[in-house]
């Protein structure tokens, strides 16, 4: 369990304070609207009205405490470029600010955030790849261009073992688990694949977009 600071209650920091809850983090909340910090008061452990500017009222949050701090701002960003900042000079361990462009990703890096994330942009990929490809049923993102793909087994391996296709040598890519009715994470070279099956399957995207037609 971690203990998690979220400045911004919008959209973004509701669903990300949600899952966080879900998963079984403490959190605390800050927004400026009372509105907002209403709808995620079922999920935090604290929760406050104020402006995450403001140092000294970010001074009684005890930010060094916290194993995480995540900026959630979307509609101001030189809010989230002054609440980055400063979060690092109240001590904070890890800041993740969220960012709508490079220029964006550059300024809160230089301005305290460990870490950027791309809401909307790695949705819409999301969306892209996963509605565009007839045998892909999940997708995650990873770093170094590398990815997960849940997809469909393609129907000239039905029949072949993991090891006969190997696809690790060939391709550069690993086979994680195959799923039927239910996912089986212990797989091995002798694991028999059919064309009914799905399986996820890790490595780089164009390795993965080539194997897979994608």
């Amino acid at each position: 369990m971690k203990t998690v600071l979220v400045v911004g209650a919008g959209r973004f920091g509701r669903y990300t304070i949600k899952t966080l809850e879900q998963l079984g983090h403490e959190v605390l909340a800050i927004d400026r609207h009372e509105g907002k910090i209403a709808q995620v008061l079922p999920y935090v452990e604290v929760a406050e009205i104020g402006d995450s500017t403001n140092e000294a009222f970010m001074s009684e949050l005890g930010v060094d405490e916290f194993d995480l701090c995540i900026v959630a701002i979307g509609d101001d960003f030189m809010s989230s470029l002054e609440t980055s900042l400063l979060l690092k000079d109240l001590g904070a361990k890890h800041v993740i600010a969220r960012a709508t462009s490079e220029s964006q990703e550059k300024l809160l890096l230089r301005c305290g955030a460990d870490s950027v994330v791309f809401p909307e942009r790695q949705l819409g990929r999301w969306t892209a790849i996963r509605y565009s490809a007839d045998n892909i049923s999940d997708y995650i993102e990873l770093a170094g261009d590398y990815a997960i793909l849940k997809v469909r087994v393609p129907s000239d391996w039905d029949g072949s073992t993991i090891g006969e296709m190997n696809v690790r040598s060939e391709y550069g890519i690993n086979i994680l688990g195959v799923e039927h009715e239910d996912l089986n994470m212990d797989v091995s070279s002798d694991t028999v694949l059919r064309s009914s099956e799905s399986m996820l399957v890790l490595g780089k995207y164009e390795k993965l977009k080539q194997l897979f037609h994608l």
